[in-house]
């Protein structure tokens, strides 16, 4: 082999022995590259994992307050009824008091009062023949609010102001009356005739 092929093989060695340095620093830089961005996936995988735990742990929390919620929702409809009912026996109270005070020197029943009873008994019972053949809901009411009227008139207060006030609230978006409400109705009506009866 003489010098020239002896330069030729250096040269080829000297530039392959480059281009293998090149090539092995881009797979180096490629390698640092990958490594860097499974770090970073990593990261974020890790991250969003605390996040779904996190999340695990409020929506446990929020479950756990929801038994008292629903307490907290059936104790405000008890009171907000038993305000209404004391609304009730106070404005009762008051007129009682006052009719009391106009009437103490007055003897004899008012001879009326038995002719006003019965004339809301009939409203109940004309609101029940109604029922038979009609449903619309918002006579229903009227006719409710009228009777409801009539008793706070001729009593001063009584339970069945409460009770006629809490149905009209029930039925107000039912349109038409649904049969087993009307039967419901029917059955409180009987109710609240006997009811009405015994008051003095």
């Amino acid at each position: 082999m003489d010098n020239k092929e002896n330069r030729e093989m250096s040269n080829f060695i000297k530039e392959a022995d480059e281009k293998i340095g090149k090539f092995a620093s881009i797979l180096e830089k490629f390698g640092l590259d990958i490594i860097t961005k499974i770090g970073q996936t990593n990261f974020k995988i890790n991250t969003l994992t605390d996040k779904i735990n996190e999340l695990s742990k409020a929506t446990i929390d929020v479950k756990a307050l929801l038994p008292q919620l629903t307490n907290v929702i059936e104790n405000q409809k008890i009171l907000e009824e038993e305000l209404d009912l004391i609304r009730t026996l106070i404005q009762r109270s008051e007129i009682s008091i006052h009719s009391k005070e106009a009437e103490r020197d007055v003897v004899e029943r008012d001879t009326s009062a038995t002719d006003k009873k019965q004339t809301i008994i009939d409203q109940f019972n004309t609101l029940e023949k109604y029922l038979e053949d009609s449903n619309d809901t918002q006579e229903v009411i009227n006719c409710l609010e009228n009777i409801k009227k009539d008793i706070f008139d001729f009593t001063g207060g009584h339970r069945i102001l409460y009770e006629i006030g809490q149905f009209n609230k029930k039925i107000k978006n039912m349109q038409p009356l649904p049969e087993d409400i009307k039967e419901n109705l029917k059955e409180k009506i009987t109710f609240w005739i006997n009811k009405f009866s015994v008051k003095g």
